[in-house]
């Protein structure tokens, strides 16, 4: 968990005793293994590979056996499902490659001039958004365990104590909370395969309470792959 500030810089309290806190983003997956009881005995195990997905996407598929085999057959270190962005604004991270490297770059984190970039046939040059599914070799994820993460700053709703100890729930965002993204795990990675999948087969978020990515959208799309719900 970390603390999270507002606009000013001053720390927010959850309550009287406590300053406002928040999860320190799904890049400590590992490192939270590495710390439990459960480390050496997967580590000493026949495990090869991990799986990573967001729990968001009601469309995931979890240990998908093709993105399994393309993944082994490419050699790649890891492998990240990816989809073509619905439109340049779209809030996904993009997978694209820097100083010869995989890595993903959050969609708060783009330029504008990255977000309307177009290639030679008119399509967005940065269009390739991840849907959160990766699989990473182990061996590779116990080399890289000492290495740190960078930090992101990312603006959200952060409910807190005001002046007059009243507990509000602000309806914009008020503050900055501060991550580790498994997304640098990426970068830290020789190499990685990225897998295009079919967005209305394998990716329904729920981000929102109404309208695009929201329960509403993902239950549409489960009826449409013929899920019961």
């Amino acid at each position: 968990m970390m603390s999270s500030i507002n606009f000013d810089g001053n720390l927010l309290f959850g309550s009287k005793e406590q300053l406002a806190i928040s999860p320190f983003g799904n890049g400590c997956w590992f490192e939270s293994l590495y710390e439990s009881e459960y480390y050496s005995s997967i580590v000493n195990s026949d495990i090869e590979w991990f799986n990573v997905f967001a729990v968001d996407n009601v469309l995931q598929k979890i240990a998908d056996p093709v993105f399994i085999g393309a993944t082994l057959a490419s050699k790649a270190a890891c492998g990240a499902k990816v989809v073509s962005k619905a439109n340049a604004l779209e809030k996904v991270g993009v997978l694209c490659s820097v100083d010869s490297k995989p890595a993903i770059v959050e969609y708060y984190e783009m330029t504008d001039e990255m977000i309307n970039l177009k290639d030679k046939n008119g399509e967005l040059e940065y269009r390739y958004g991840v849907i959160l599914n990766y699989l990473f070799r182990k061996d590779k994820l116990v080399n890289i365990i000492n290495q740190r993460l960078p930090i992101h700053i990312a603006k959200k709703i952060i409910p807190f104590l005001n002046e007059h100890d009243e507990y509000i729930t602000p309806s914009e965002p008020n503050g900055y909370k501060f991550e580790t993204l498994v997304i640098d795990m990426v970068h830290m990675m020789e190499d990685c395969l990225p897998y295009e999948v079919k967005r209305n087969k394998e990716f329904a978020p729920i981000k929102n309470m109404t309208g695009v990515d929201s329960l509403e959208s993902a239950r549409k799309l489960l009826l449409e792959n013929e899920i019961d719900i």
